[in-house]
C-alpha cells in the first residue's frame, strides 16, 4: 500500500511537471514565432496582430511608434537611426557583424518560411514583404527590451 501510494504521488508530479513544462514552450513562443501577412499585417503565433508595414516601409507597433525601415541599400535602421543589420534582397537578414540572424526559405512561393542560422521557424512572412522578415527579430527584440524595462525599471527620482 505504500508503494502504491509512493508511485502515486510521482506519477502526479510528474505530470504536473510536464504541463508546466509545455506551457512554459508555449508562451516563450508567442514571442518568437511571427508571420506577415500580404497585407503588412505582422501577427504573433496565435494570430494577435503586433503591428504593420506601411506604404512607405516604415515598420509600426499597434500603437503606432515606428520600431525599424529599411533604406534603398537594405539597411535596417531603428527609430533613433541606429543600423540594425541588413536586409538582403532573398529575405537572409545580417547583423551588423555580417552574421546570418534570420533566412527565408522558398522566396519565391507566396508564403516563405523565416528560419533562424540553425534553420528552426521563426514564422512565415508574404513573398512582397520578405526583406521585413527582419520584423520577427526586431519584434522579439523589442518584446525583451519590455520585458526587462518591467523587471528592472529605471529610478528617476535620484533615490535608491
Amino acid at each position: 500500500m505504500k508503494k502504491l501510494k509512493h508511485l502515486f504521488a510521482l506519477a502526479a508530479f510528474l505530470l504536473f511537471a510536464t504541463s508546466a513544462f509545455a506551457q512554459k514552450t508555449k508562451d516563450s513562443a508567442s514571442y518568437t514565432f511571427i508571420s506577415i501577412d500580404g497585407k503588412g499585417g505582422i501577427h504573433n503565433h496565435g494570430g494577435t496582430k503586433l503591428g504593420y508595414i506601411t506604404k512607405d516601409n516604415l515598420v509600426k507597433d499597434n500603437q503606432g511608434h515606428t520600431l525599424y525601415f529599411i533604406d534603398r541599400d537594405g539597411n535596417v535602421i531603428d527609430a533613433k537611426g541606429n543600423k540594425l543589420g541588413k536586409a538582403a534582397k532573398n529575405g537572409n537578414y545580417y547583423n551588423n557583424d555580417g552574421q546570418v540572424v534570420l533566412k527565408v526559405k522558398n522566396a519565391e512561393e507566396e508564403k516563405c518560411a523565416i528560419l533562424d542560422p540553425k534553420g528552426h521557424s521563426q514564422g512565415y512572412v508574404h513573398k512582397n514583404y520578405k526583406l521585413h522578415a527582419c520584423a520577427a527579430h526586431c519584434f522579439f527584440l523589442e518584446q525583451k527590451k519590455l520585458a526587462e524595462a518591467k523587471k528592472y525599471p529605471i529610478n528617476t527620482s535620484g533615490k535608491n
